[in-house]
């Protein structure tokens, strides 16, 4: 798996979860460069170092301790002296300003564990510090969002010139020990909601204790989140949450039976009703009907015109859901997990609702108790969301008309 990252190249990174041995891997690679390249200097950094005991300098002794080369390095309390007047430093980026950095540049390494914390300000100071002819940068990482510095600089669209970047995971390492098999088990069976995050190196996708995290992890087991496509025979309706000074969420939604089908997701900030109408054009919805929460009654303070009624002189069939009364947000988590088991999902188009819903979470007061939803960005989707779930019908029974009896009324 790591075989790739033993070639030349200024850019190495290796991300994935727990257990992968990534770590392991950068810390011998450290030892025979430095055996085999006396003279070499190497940083080994993270974002946030207090101590060094926040540091990699405890693996990297036990290597030396293990291969039995104490008599080539020289252990000292802040750094470690290699062979040939080497050198292993070990940093905290967030501590260095753009004069400070500057003592590694004639550094050969620099290896960046725990990468997924580390800032775009980090990356911007560093990659041109480490500036010798030949030298590497080195990124180890379990990933956290699809937006921080390491994954958008070496999982992005575009890439630097030559990266060579593996994924590895727990089933990966042939040493992988029996004391972290039974931890990934338990994690299965108890926080399935964040088995992908932890053990195979996916994305963040439900925080801990957040409304639908068990509920999205479900439906993920069960096939209920992956392609949907839009059933033309079945009506579309729109679920929106309004934004004026934040975002404007809408979900697009078809009932097949008694299953909602989540087709599509809509976010906007900062923009006006006419960019969310044009949306619904674009991708073929302005048929859908425009379900909105009760704010939608509300009269603009500058036109003294409904919301609602803005939509509707807009060509659009609108219909506003009454307010809930007092708990609304509660009522409106209650109904999505009653019903979660009937929502399906198209995984593409929904992607950013799906992360939305996996965050929303309990806010804490200072004793740790639940004061209901914390408001932030994941809100308004799912207010939006919850919208569709106060709003649901149960299917009409189809009635089959009895002969029997009808004979016997004619009679």
């Amino acid at each position: 798996m790591f075989e790739p990252l033993l070639d030349r190249s200024r850019y190495k990174g290796a991300w994935g979860g727990r257990g992968s041995g990534k770590s392991q891997f950068f810390a011998d690679a450290i030892i025979i460069r430095c055996l085999s390249e006396p003279g070499l200097r190497v940083l080994a950094c993270r974002e946030i170092q207090k101590s060094l005991k926040e540091s990699a300098k405890r693996l990297i002794e036990s290597k030396i301790e293990e291969y039995g080369l104490g008599t080539l390095f020289d252990v000292q309390s802040a750094e470690i002296r290699t062979p040939g007047g080497g050198l292993i430093a070990f940093a905290g980026l967030q501590d260095h300003t753009s004069e400070s950095i500057k003592s590694y540049e004639g550094f050969d390494v620099a290896w960046v564990e725990e990468a997924q914390t580390v800032s775009q300000r980090s990356l911007n100071l560093l990659r041109p510090t480490i500036r010798k002819p030949g030298s590497e940068l080195w990124f180890s990482w379990n990933p956290r969002f699809d937006t921080d510095a390491v994954d958008e600089m070496l999982r992005g669209s575009e890439s630097p010139s030559g990266a060579i970047v593996v994924r590895a995971n727990w089933c990966d390492n042939p040493w992988f020990p029996a004391e972290l098999e039974q931890e990934r088990l338990d994690c299965i069976r108890m926080q399935p909601e964040q088995y992908d995050h932890i053990w195979e190196g996916g994305y963040v996708t439900a925080v801990e204790s957040a409304y639908f995290a068990r509920a999205l992890a479900e439906a993920r087991e069960q096939g209920r989140i992956g392609m949907l496509a839009q059933d033309k025979l079945l009506s579309l309706r729109a679920y929106w949450d309004i934004g004026v000074r934040d975002a404007t969420a809408i979900w697009i939604v078809q009932q097949k039976g008694s299953d909602l089908r989540f087709i599509d997701h809509y976010e906007a900030v900062g923009q006006d009703l006419s960019a969310h109408l044009v949306w619904m054009r674009q991708n073929g919805y302005e048929g859908a009907e425009q379900v909105l929460p009760h704010d939608g009654a509300k009269q603009d303070a500058v036109t003294a015109v409904r919301f609602e009624d803005h939509i509707r002189n807009a060509g659009f069939t609108v219909r506003t859901v009454p307010n809930q009364g007092k708990g609304a947000a509660m009522k409106r988590i209650e109904a999505a997990r009653a019903r979660f088991n009937r929502f399906w999902f198209d995984e593409a188009k929904c992607a950013k609702g799906l992360k939305a819903l996996g965050w929303y979470h309990e806010k804490k007061n200072d004793g740790g108790y639940g004061v209901g939803p914390n408001h932030d960005w994941s809100s308004h989707s799912a207010d939006a969301f919850g919208l569709a779930a106060i709003d649901y019908q149960e299917p009409r029974a189809s009635r089959k008309l009895d002969l029997s009896n009808l004979k016997r009324a004619v009679a």
